[in-house]
């Protein structure tokens, strides 16, 4: 098994607490980082813009993305005019839709026209992949982000799809899919092993990868201590009848 360091796949850090950023940020696996409106709610962030420029104070150097949270593309044209003056590491996440299912395409196609780095997010059908890679085709640097997670959890393994975006951006070299909202460390591995390019990552699976290569004997004897462990903590007692095994 690969070594995280010799991993293809960047990994991105997925979060909105300030600490847990800037502690992934000190760690040289983690290339870049992504946010989005409900991991911001979740933190207690009230001022969308001050919390970014913040970030961004301490993080000048990586890619890092801020979604628009408008349901109107004429107002998210102009925030995501706002959101990319930020900073140069900034790509703005644009849903693939709005909230009526109206494609987000015409969107994405005049942003960039105009420049600006995107993320385009929530995507979970080889369509969306197609329709959203022709809309960037001829603008800068940008992201695709296929929620293979979310794809999972309805029952269908999401490798198929993954694999197939791929090639569907292969075209582009100005293009990068991200394998986005992981259930498990496999899936960094998983998202390896096709090639993809980026796969954002929580906080509590990126501290995961202390296990990779770990003694499966080892692990497991922690695990049985980990039991006993919190079993005495909690004070956990049973009233038996004792007998000797076997007897």
């Amino acid at each position: 098994m690969k070594k995280p360091s010799e991993l293809v796949t960047k990994i991105f850090a997925d979060g909105a607490d300030k600490n847990g950023m800037l502690e992934m940020y000190r760690n040289p696996l983690i290339k870049g980082f992504t946010t989005n409106p409900t991991l911001m709610n979740k933190a207690g962030i009230t001022n969308y813009e001050a919390f970014a420029r913040d970030i961004l104070n301490h993080i000048p150097d990586r890619p890092i993305s801020f979604e628009v949270f408008s349901d109107d593309f004429n107002e998210m044209y102009c925030q995501a005019l706002k959101i990319a003056s930020w900073g140069s590491n900034v790509y703005v996440k644009i849903p693939v839709s709005n909230t009526h299912g109206e494609p987000s395409y015409d969107l994405i196609r005049q942003l960039a026209k105009s420049g600006v780095k995107q993320n385009v997010t929530a995507l979970m059908t080889l369509a969306q992949v197609r329709d959203v890679t022709a809309a960037l085709s001829d603008g800068p640097a940008a992201c695709v982000s296929v929620f293979a997670g979310r794809i999972a959890d309805t029952g269908l393994d999401p490798m198929g799809i993954m694999t197939a975006s791929m090639e569907l951006l292969r075209p582009y070299p100005q293009l990068e899919l991200i394998w986005a909202s992981p259930r498990e460390l496999l899936n960094i591995y998983q998202a390896d092993q096709i090639g993809c390019h980026i796969i954002t990552v929580t906080n509590d699976i990126i501290k995961k990868l202390s296990n990779v290569g770990k003694n499966l004997d080892e692990f497991s004897l922690e695990t049985v201590k980990m039991f006993r462990d919190d079993a005495v903590k909690a004070g956990f007692t049973l009233e038996i009848e004792k007998v000797e095994m076997g007897a």
